[in-house]
Order: C-alpha cells, then sequence, then structure tokens
C-alpha cells in the first residue's frame, strides 16, 4: 500500500467524488423511473457505461497476460446478474415505490448481508462487534419500514429493496472467488455489460416494451441517465478503482455509510422528500451498524481488497 499521507489531497478527491456521485445516483434514479420504464432504463444504463467503459479499458494494462476468455466472461456474468439485475435493477424497480433516501438507508444493509452469508455459508469469522452490528442493523431496518404516524414505507419497495441488498451481497462474495479478469476496469465493463443484457431481458419479459416510448420521457429523465451513465460509472469508478489501490480499506469503506447519508440529504432539498423522525433514527442505527460491521471486518493495512471493486449503484446497491 503506497503511503497515504503523500496523496492524501488526491484520497480526499476521489472520497468525495464517491461520496457525492454515489450518494446522489438514488436521486437520479428516482428522477429517471418518473417517466421511463425501470428495468430498461437501467438496461439501457448498464450498457452504455459497460460499453465505454469496455472500449477505454480492454487496450490498456496486461492484454496479453489478462485477455478475457470464455471463464471470465461466464463469472462477469453470474456476479452481473447478482449486482446489476438482481441488486441495481431491484432498487431501480423500488424506487417508483419508496423514497430514494429510503432506498438508500435499506441498500446501506448490504454490509450486513454480507457479514452474515460469510459466516452462515463460507464459516468466515464474525467479531463479536460485527454480530452486534448486524442485529443493530436488522433492528435499524425493521424500525424503518415499520409505518409511524404519517410516515408509511410502501411493504413491497421495501421487500425489493432488501432482496436488493442480499443479492448484491450474494454477487460481492461470489466475485471474491470468481476468476474475474485481473484488470478492474475490464472486469467492471464486462459485469456492466452483461448485466445490462440480464436486466433488458427481464425488463421485456415483464412488458416493459409496450411503456417504452421516448417521445414521453422527460427532459430530466434523459439528464438523469446521461449522469448516472457519465457521472455516476465513467467519473466516480476509476475514483473509486483508484482508491482501493491506494487508500486502507477501512477508509475505502466509509462510502458504505456517507452515500445514505447523502442521499437523504439530496432527496429532502432537491425532490422535498419528508424526513420523519423515525427516517432519522433508523438511518443513524443503520449507519452505525455498518460502522461497527466495517470496523470489525477491517483489514490490516497492506492486504489488498477481498473483491474487485465493482460499482452499485452504486452503480450503488448502484448496490445506487
Amino acid at each position: 500500500m503506497p503511503d497515504v499521507r503523500s496523496r492524501t489531497p488526491t484520497l480526499w478527491v476521489a472520497l468525495g467524488i464517491v461520496y457525492v456521485v454515489w450518494g446522489s445516483t438514488y436521486l437520479a434514479i428516482r428522477v429517471a423511473v418518473r417517466t421511463m420504464p425501470p428495468f430498461l432504463m437501467a438496461s439501457i444504463r448498464f450498457l452504455l457505461a459497460g460499453g465505454m467503459l469496455y472500449v477505454f479499458a480492454i487496450r490498456r494494462g496486461d492484454r496479453e497476460g489478462d485477455r478475457p476468455g470464455w471463464p471470465q466472461w461466464r463469472a462477469t456474468a453470474i456476479v452481473g446478474t447478482f449486482l446489476f439485475l438482481g441488486g441495481n435493477g431491484l432498487v431501480v424497480w423500488a424506487e417508483q415505490r419508496v423514497s430514494s433516501g429510503i432506498a438508500a438507508l435499506l441498500i446501506a444493509s448490504v454490509p450486513l448481508w454480507i457479514a452474515l452469508i460469510g459466516f452462515v455459508f463460507m464459516r468466515e469469522r464474525m467479531p463479536k462487534i460485527a454480530v452486534a452490528g448486524v442485529i443493530v442493523g436488522f433492528g435499524g431496518a425493521a424500525l424503518l419500514v415499520k409505518p409511524s404516524g404519517s410516515q408509511h414505507v410502501d411493504l413491497l419497495g421495501a421487500l425489493a429493496l432488501v432482496g436488493a441488498s442480499f443479492l448484491w451481497a450474494i454477487g460481492t462474495l461470489y466475485a471474491t472467488r470468481a476468476p474475474l479478469p485481473k484488470r478492474s476496469l475490464v472486469s467492471a465493463a464486462m459485469q456492466l455489460l452483461c448485466g445490462g443484457v440480464a436486466t433488458g431481458i427481464v425488463g421485456i419479459a415483464a412488458g416493459e416494451l409496450s411503456r417504452f416510448h421516448p417521445s414521453k420521457f422527460s427532459g430530466e429523465s434523459i439528464l438523469a441517465v446521461a449522469y448516472l451513465v457519465v457521472v455516476g460509472a465513467i467519473v466516480a469508478f476509476p475514483a473509486y478503482s483508484w482508491l482501493v489501490q491506494n487508500a486502507p480499506p477501512t477508509i475505502v469503506s466509509t462510502y458504505a455509510y456517507v452515500n445514505p447519508v447523502i442521499a437523504v440529504f439530496l432527496g429532502w432539498v432537491i425532490l422535498g422528500e419528508h424526513i420523519g423522525v423515525n427516517t432519522v433514527i433508523a438511518g443513524a442505527v443503520i449507519c452505525v451498524a455498518v460502522a461497527m460491521i466495517v470496523t470489525a471486518r477491517a483489514r490490516p493495512v497492506g492486504e489488498p481488497a477481498a473483491a474487485p471493486p465493482v460499482e452499485e449503484e452504486a452503480l450503488s446497491a448502484e448496490a445506487g
């Protein structure tokens, strides 16, 4: 791991990009699905971003030693389907029914699922503070979706977001063991392309073609998709890739509990989304739980990240 102190200005710029941009993708998704069918919109976003990244990255780095073949395409197809169809696709669908802030807070539970799945199915060690974090985190999620006064979170939308978090966690854990391309940008581009194809197939199967009328797309929705492609993927992802290679994992992972705060704030300021006391308390509980798990599972400085960098929403669960 390079000396972080010598790269502090660049580190803070990269962190700022990941914090703000990935936190804002939930807002952009909410605007996009106002006039666009969700799965086809997401498919277009993934295919455009993946295509541009692939063209840029495939000719760079170790082209001979890291030539993608069938095993790499198969692995990226599996990861891409879990992350971008299951994870981000469900987020896009759910944001037709829930606010962008609520979506971001529920997707913040991804580290909880990663810790739980790793412990149950992969026999990974879970420190006591991580166990407490899982319990606290799911308690916060339950509090978030529980009706309180005038606040009501759509149950179907909330369940879709929980499912998105779960599927994103599965895809992330599989990615730690899959034969993915060694070049992170090539791997990400292939995952986006495969996820875009899978999401498009689901959109067509769901009958979204009958609602896909470009003449009815609002200017705001089109700009939102452009933002998701260019800023959310092309700008933010390289910043994240640089952080993974040049900063301690404990610093990089802070985006997991900063992004929801950014998303809630932007939803309130720009879209006028209601923020009740219940949302504030539940959101704080979830963020604290994520911080507990991230801290407990942090590896020593210099140890490589477990999984290749992937967007979330994201391309946060784009998971944003």
